[in-house]
């Protein structure tokens, strides 16, 4: 591990050098790379100061142990050791769990979209209550902010599609790990005679990329104008001013009417477009690294039930991880840290392996 460290001092070093060039300074992706590389050094190599100075203390401590005769001095240092061996066995564990590679794309603002799956008007309100809860979420995280993008409301309630985009510190770091399917069991408030019936809504999260990440062929790109639809006076516009644009090579298709004008939600669809792009072209590339092993919580495959929320119960499960905890409306207003910490521990458990 200590020449893994050194080898990251060595090259933070020499990014620290690059960082100033003026050949970097002047190309905006160069320059963002860079920054990015040297942020993501610094945080290691400030730790591994700190490891170095224990490890020194302590290597000091033992030699007074192994040559003073001074009685005073060697319980000094026993006591020196016993203070020091915690800390440097700490500092291990957390320059070990520094050193797993990371996914480039945790860093990332996400594009979150909920849809309505199986059963039909109760599926769109479920949407809308997913919807609540990552709005709760997104509220407890510090620096973050939510925007809408779009909305397809739901004929009785909820939402039949929703799309928003989350910006802040380690978003899609946080985010990825709801993406799949989420179930709900639950009496329906159309439902006269008491029976719980089972829905489900799908969640996707994307990376948003950046122009530098994704570079897009204008040229691919089909746009259609048409007057914005939906519940709601807000919705409603008398002019063209919602955008769909379609991806020709891929068939893939982004509408857009939230914005208040025709430039608002070209912008937002061009967004979301490149995004969905990108994460196609990811996938492509992960499918093709990990053919052989399938994870257990970094599939981000759509199609999988990932949590069922059991409202007679109050509980929810996360299938990932087999865990189950009995606090639904605490869940449900946006405490879901405890099965994104958990998901995390068990992706880098995953990373630990592979790079073991």
């Amino acid at each position: 591990m200590l020449e893994q460290l050194e080898a990251i001092k060595e090259r933070f070093n020499e990014v620290s050098q690059q960082i100033g060039m003026p050949e970097v300074v002047s190309d905006m992706a160069k320059f963002k790379k860079i920054s990015k590389e040297y942020k993501d050094l610094e945080k290691i190599v400030n730790e591994y100061k700190k490891y170095r100075e224990v490890l020194d203390n302590l290597a000091g401590a033992k030699e007074i142990l192994n040559t003073e005769k001074d009685e005073e001095l060697r319980e000094m240092a026993k006591e020196e050791i016993d203070e020091l061996e915690p800390q440097k066995e700490e500092m291990e564990e957390t320059l070990k769990e520094m050193l797993i590679p990371k996914d480039p794309n945790d860093e990332k603002n996400a594009i979150l979209e909920i849809r309505a799956g199986a059963g039909g008007d109760e599926a769109s309100i479920f949407a809308g209550d997913l919807f609540r809860m990552y709005q709760r979420f997104v509220e407890t995280q510090p620096g973050w902010s939510m925007s809408i993008m779009d909305i397809n409301e739901g004929s009785s309630g909820g939402y039949k599609e929703i799309i928003a985009e989350v910006t802040g510190e380690e978003v899609y770091g946080k985010l990825k790990f709801e993406s799949g399917v989420h179930r709900v069991q639950r009496v329906p408030a159309t439902e006269s005679q008491g029976r719980v019936h089972t829905s489900a809504a799908s969640v996707a999260v994307l990376p948003e990329a950046d122009e530098v990440d994704f570079q897009l062929n204008m040229g691919d790109i089909k746009k259609d104008t048409f007057r914005a639809s939906g519940a709601g006076g807000q919705h409603v516009n008398k002019t063209e001013s919602a955008i769909r644009l379609t991806h020709i090579p891929t068939g893939t298709v982004v509408e857009c009417q939230d914005g208040r004008s025709q430039h608002q939600n070209y912008d937002k669809a061009l967004t979301v477009l490149r995004s969905r792009l990108y994460e196609a072209e990811l996938k492509k590339h992960e499918d093709a690294i990990s053919s052989e092993r399938k994870s257990l919580v970094g599939s981000g495959d759509r199609s999988d039930k990932i949590r069922t929320y059991n409202y007679p119960q109050s509980r929810v499960t996360d299938h990932r991880i087999g865990l189950t905890v009995y606090n639904l409306p605490t869940v449900m207003d946006g405490e879901i840290n405890e099965f994104i910490e958990k998901l995390r521990i068990a992706e880098n458990a995953e990373r630990m392996n592979e790079g073991a």
